[in-house]
């Protein structure tokens, strides 16, 4: 039976409000049965462990399996591609990013349209992403990096999650801000592009703060600045990259949605739900 998707909405978002709820309950109503929750970039990266984090929460509350599946490629376009070709019941989830808004922008031809094809379930979190490089370059702060790389042009390889991500963005606004030369090596997610940088195959990166606050703990990569406008509470004695370089500052977002209604009811997703959680007017 098809799932009307205000219905959807309406029981997932409200889901951390009714907890007294008994599971059967929930069960009966939805989800009946286990629900994919599709991560577009490979394990161990800061998709994937957001996605895990959330299908543990749901699955815990809603008494259903939330399966991750991970489809990495091409910034994400490939798992999005997949959510959208799936059938419109409510059992296939997108873990969405600011990735999928470059990539509307980016791609000149895509097989679906995102603003029409997906539709919004709830708001995730948003995160910094950080500037970070291996422990062998020299440089230890900001403006000694900028003085580095351009005493070195071409010779330092920027690693990101793929063309498009929120990493490659971030570094390449820092590229065009400061003026350095550097080589940008995409890859199929943010874990893979961490093990080469932690191997130095590549020396610097804008991971997110999810995929990347482990190895900058345990000194394995160091922290040059975050790439917000403040600094971030989770690195306080980390400077931001506009302490240095005025003006730069660049963030992301992730976000659920599940496969799209075309129409009406994505005309009610634009203008707003009841039952959607909305702020209350300042």
């Amino acid at each position: 039976m098809k799932l009307p998707r205000r219905k959807f909405l309406c029981l997932t978002a409200g889901a951390p409000a009714l907890s007294a709820v008994s599971r059967i309950a929930w069960a009966q109503a939805y989800p009946s049965r286990p629900v994919s929750l599709v991560a577009g970039f490979a394990p161990g990266g800061g998709v994937d462990i957001t996605a895990r984090l959330i299908g543990q929460w749901l699955s815990e509350r809603l008494g259903q399996q939330f399966v991750i599946e991970n489809r990495p490629g091409a910034a994400g376009n490939i798992a999005t591609e997949a959510v959208v070709r799936a059938p419109a019941d409510g059992y296939t989830l997108l873990l969405v990013g600011s990735f999928n808004t470059i990539n509307a922008t980016l791609y000149d031809k895509l097989n679906f349209n995102f603003i029409r094809d997906i539709a919004p379930v709830a708001s995730v979190m948003r995160y910094p992403y950080v500037m970070v490089v291996n422990p062998s370059v020299p440089a230890k702060s900001v403006p000694e990096f900028i003085a580095y790389a351009k005493v070195n042009p071409g010779k330092l390889n920027m690693a990101s999650p793929g063309t498009g991500t929120g990493d490659h963005i971030a570094g390449e606004l820092f590229k065009m801000m400061t003026g350095v030369d550097m080589v940008h090596v995409p890859y199929r997610g943010a874990a893979p592009a961490l093990t080469d940088l932690l191997g130095n195959q590549a020396q610097v990166m804008f991971p997110s703060m999810p995929s990347s606050i482990q190895y900058i703990r345990a000194g394995q990569l160091r922290a040059l600045a975050v790439v917000t406008a403040t600094r971030s509470d989770m690195l306080p004695d980390v400077p931001t990259v506009a302490e240095f370089v005025p003006g730069y500052e660049a963030g992301s977002w992730w976000r659920r949605r599940t496969e799209g209604h075309i129409g009406r009811d994505h005309r009610q997703a634009q203008q707003g739900d009841q039952c959607w959680p909305r702020r209350s007017q300042d």
